[in-house]
């Protein structure tokens, strides 16, 4: 089974198209060049604010038609993409203060105090999950089902909830009254809607947008949602009719007379009591740039008060790309790795690794955030995780390719930490140690603290221990080789680390899931002392961390597993639930799987686990099972039909 990068996702975004995707079942990506041209390492980062719509048209004009082509911006088809989910996790929490509900975990987020969206969330009292694409309500207390919801359009993937509401995303294949124009880039579509929960769920506003959902964060009573955009352009293409000669001068011109309105996303609000209104996402004076761009992407932070009415979000938006999102409580981070094409490098020149542009926004005070720094690192970083603050530095790891210019020869990879320090406007490198898993690729990332760790993979499982105590003399310290991967790393307290991901023959073949426990105590001589192995399973974790569970009061660890088969036997019977493992004393003990009954076409996929008092729930497109924590005895089934 193929399995993809978390993360990436293939895109026409700032100028460089990516058509085509690297698996991980391939130890080694093809040859990339960049398909833009503007060289890469001469893109300045500081971004300046467009005065006005005519200055913004004259700008966006001026650099869209340096890039036009026969088939319009060059190496573009449109800004159809295909989506990767480069969702991410981190430490469950209960609820402190409230004294009604029970004690429940919450979603595995990255940073302590910043909420992410997920496909189900509980306050201890009910559990409320989009998991098949409806709106659910189950009250905990009497494990009933109280309220089912058919959301307005698109296709539902997360929500946030807070008190008595819940902010819903679904992607959507377009507006429905923005008229856009036929032949024009595939649109790109996102719906938020706010829900009351308070009686039977009632959508009380939704806001159709013609831009993409990326991410959104939630800290405190306020959420962010960043979303990208490309420019509704009626391009025309040869096959129409028309030589390369002619669609080149028909583009040329269709770029020097397209209106402001082609880059402006485009919004219509609905308010609960049907009120519409539509219009331009963002004013032209809120969008900033850097001096050369291509003016193909566009990406835009919405504020909104939550709980609270939904409004439009008073967006900020920037003409650049960005698909991986960070954020601390005070600080939001955009990564824009520039995205990469395979190339067959007829004139075999060796090409320059990738650059990431990172972008900071300031979310400390209320309101829209504020644009503060940007800056660049080698390479581009695989998720989220890649990024972490601390003490007033951020810290990026990321893997760079050097094509060597001959297509039979794989690029040349190696790995690095840079420690960035804010410098007026400025993301500015004050350290970095490299030469990590050279040959090979980062699969999974955890900075805590002052340490980090990084496993790259190619046929063993390195994971690298770094001393960042001193931002600018960061430092490897350790390295421990061993076989298969750990796609996500989670702390486990003290000097642990909890790992899921696969168990590898000497050869690089994958042998299925795989929980590994590491003491990292002594830096220099990281080990793992337990480890947990399913043969021929393969785990959502890998992909998406937020369905790991990790419960240290009950000494629980709680991961979705479908198992394929035997290694040796791939065409064996599909089983799936979830895995519950109990670590205590340093070592793994398997309590068993909780699985839900199939049937009527509804997957019975277990999608995530939670813990509310002395019991866990798990959630799939099915319904809920509620089982006792120590026995995994079965109370409850509570299903959605």
């Amino acid at each position: 089974m193929t399995r993809w990068t978390w993360g990436r996702r293939t895109a026409l975004l700032g100028g460089a198209a990516l058509v085509g995707v690297v698996s991980t079942a391939s130890a080694v990506p093809a040859v990339f060049e960049l398909r833009d041209s503007v060289p890469v390492h001469d893109v300045p980062v500081d971004l300046v604010s467009y005065t006005s719509c005519d200055t913004a048209l004259a700008g966006l004009r001026t650099a869209v038609a340096q890039h036009v082509g026969a088939y319009g911006p060059a190496g573009s088809r449109g800004t159809d993409v295909l989506e990767l989910d480069s969702r991410a996790a981190g430490v469950p929490r209960a609820a402190p203060g409230d004294q009604a509900a029970p004690e429940h975990s919450t979603t595995n987020v990255q940073e302590a105090g910043v909420d992410e969206p997920d496909l189900v969330k509980t306050d201890g009292r009910r559990l409320v999950t989009v998991v098949d694409g409806k709106l659910r309500v189950v009250d905990v207390a009497s494990r009933r089902l109280t309220g089912t919801l058919d959301l307005p359009s698109g296709y539902v993937t997360h929500l946030l909830m807070k008190g008595d509401r819940a902010l819903v995303v679904a992607g959507s294949a377009a507006m429905t009254d923005t008229g856009f124009a036929p032949g024009s880039f595939a649109p790109e579509g996102s719906t938020l809607t706010m829900v009351d929960l308070a009686d039977a769920p009632e959508v009380v506003g939704t806001l159709e947008l013609g831009a993409r959902y990326l991410d959104a964060r939630q800290v405190g009573d306020v959420v962010r949602v960043v979303v990208h955009s490309g420019p509704r352009i009626p391009w025309v293409r040869p096959d129409e009719g028309r030589t390369d000669a002619e669609s080149l001068a028909r583009n040329q011109e269709i770029a020097a007379t397209a209106p402001i309105g082609s880059w402006l996303p485009q919004y219509e609000l609905t308010t609960g009591d049907g009120t519409r209104t539509t219009g331009p996402l963002v004013a032209c004076d809120r969008i900033r740039h850097p001096e050369q761009h291509s003016a193909t992407s566009m990406v835009s932070v919405l504020t909104f008060d939550f709980p609270g009415e939904l409004g439009t979000g008073d967006a900020v938006s920037i003409v650049a790309d960005g698909d991986t999102v960070y954020s601390t409580d005070k600080s939001l981070y955009l990564a824009d790795d520039r995205h990469l094409v395979p190339n067959q490098n007829r004139n075999r020149v060796p090409a320059p690794p990738t650059t990431t542009a990172i972008h900071q926004f300031d979310i400390s005070r209320p309101g829209p955030p504020r644009h503060i720094a940007s800056g660049e690192v080698t390479g581009s970083p695989l998720n989220q995780y890649a990024l972490s603050e601390h003490d007033g530095h951020l810290r990026v790891a990321t893997t760079a390719f050097n094509a060597p210019g001959i297509p039979e020869q794989p690029p040349a990879s190696q790995s690095a930490v840079t420690v960035l320090a804010r410098v007026g406007t400025g993301l500015v490198e004050v350290g970095k140690v490299d030469g990590l898993g050279v040959g090979e690729r980062i699969h999974s990332v955890r900075f805590v603290g002052p340490r980090g760790y990084v496993v790259t993979f190619r046929q063993t499982d390195p994971l690298y221990s770094l001393d960042l105590s001193d931002p600018t003399a960061p430092r490897r310290v350790g390295e421990l080789k061993i076989n298969g991967y750990s796609a996500y790393l989670h702390p486990a307290g003290g000097t642990r680390l909890i790992g899921v991901g696969q168990e590898a023959t000497d050869e690089g073949r994958t042998q299925g899931t795989q929980v590994s426990l590491f003491d990292v105590g002594d830096p220099a001589a990281p080990t793992r002392i337990a480890s947990h192995h399913v043969p021929g399973g393969s785990s959502e974790v890998e992909y998406d961390p937020h369905a790991f569970l990790y419960w240290p009061q009950r000494d629980l660890v709680v991961l979705p597993v479908v198992s394929y088969g035997a290694v040796d036997k791939p065409s064996g019977p599909i089983s799936g639930g979830v895995l519950v493992l109990r670590l205590k004393d340093n070592d793994f003990t398997s309590l068993g799987t909780v699985r839900h009954a199939s049937g009527q076409g509804v997957d019975s996929a277990v999608r995530r686990a939670l813990v509310v008092g002395d019991d866990l729930w798990t959630v799939s497109a099915g319904g809920v099972r509620v089982t006792r924590i120590d026995d995994l005895v079965e109370r409850e089934w509570v299903p959605f039909t």
